[in-house]
């Protein structure tokens, strides 16, 4: 079976540069596994590769739709699958870098197909929101618990979705999710980037304060002109920008909301992805420059081959 490399972790822990080496020194490319930096026009605040890494080896799904236009990860998987096939027949395992918990594991376990958004309905829940805060969640919760205890009941995205799947797919999400599509057929081999926390935390702080003085507001401020879908406007950096272009919060207020909700994101991943099976962990604390890294990671990366009885080309 062929091989995909899978480099995992949460949020600010050092994945990018690293991988820039580590797929250089295995002649590869890096397909993205974020579900943020498919959208053009989003680069600050989703910490896309630099033109310097992009130019030192090809990513793969990066700026491929507009943030006018609405995505999916069943989209991802199937537009995901020709860049692997591709690259294998050239010769190279294709390393796949990202954060994004879900479209890890459509690939590697399968992805659970609903029905199709209903964006009259979704209104119309979003506006029963609006009228009584946490209804959504409550309902969720009498309809399908076993769903709303996955959730988190500030989640209106996810919440909205359940609700939906429930209305529209003739039963409840948590049942008909046990009817998923089969995992990509590939032997996919997970290396997992950790970091005390302490200094993850730190260091997301840091990343924050970089990109509020690269300009982040002001594209929030241009992506606020194309009309978005409502998905890039949720994600971290850009919602909480939002509510200062809308007069909500000042500017300093945003800085502290996107700095606490970017450490409380990093925390579900790390939750998400300690629940996935077969995941390669390498503790990256006290590294900081992507060479060291690159370094722990290509000999986690021999130590997995060399179980199997199988060179690192």
């Amino acid at each position: 079976m062929k091989t995909v490399v899978v480099l995992l972790g949460p949020t600010g822990v050092g994945k990018t540069g690293a991988a820039v080496i580590l797929a250089r020194e295995l002649h590869t490319e890096i397909i993205s596994a974020d579900s943020m930096q498919i959208y053009r026009q989003m680069d600050i605040g989703t910490a896309k590769p630099s033109p310097a890494e992009r130019a030192a080896v090809r990513h793969h799904m990066i700026d491929i739709v507009d943030p006018t236009e609405a995505y999916s990860a069943g989209r991802y998987i199937a537009e995901v699958q020709p860049i692997i096939e591709l690259l294998h027949r050239e010769g190279k395992a294709p390393l796949v870098v990202g954060g994004t918990g879900l479209y890890i594991r459509a690939m590697t376990r399968g992805l659970f197909i609903g029905p199709a958004s209903d964006e009259t309905l979704r209104e119309e829940l979003l506006s029963q929101e609006q009228e009584q805060k946490g209804s959504l969640y409550e309902y969720l919760r009498r309809i399908d618990p076993a769903a709303a205890a996955r959730i988190e009941q500030n989640d209106l995205r996810r919440i909205i979705r359940a609700i939906e799947v429930c209305i529209k797919g003739g039963g409840i999400m948590s049942a008909l999710q046990k009817n998923c599509t089969r995992p990509l057929p590939y032997d996919f081999v997970k290396i997992g980037l950790a970091r005390e926390r302490k200094e993850l935390y730190a260091m997301i702080d840091e990343r924050v304060d970089i990109m509020l003085k690269q300009g982040l507001p002001d594209e929030v401020e241009r992506l606020l002109r194309m009309k978005p879908d409502r998905t890039p406007l949720q994600a971290i950096g850009y919602k909480e920008l939002v509510r200062f272009f809308d007069h909500e919060i000042d500017l300093q207020e945003a800085a502290r909301l996107i700095k606490r909700n970017s450490r409380r994101y990093a925390k579900r991943q790390a939750t998400w992805f300690r629940q996935e099976a077969g995941i390669h962990w390498v503790d990256v604390t006290g590294l900081v420059d992507s060479g060291s890294i690159a370094r722990k990671l290509r000999s986690a990366l021999e130590e997995v081959w060399d179980s199997r009885g199988q060179p690192l080309e």
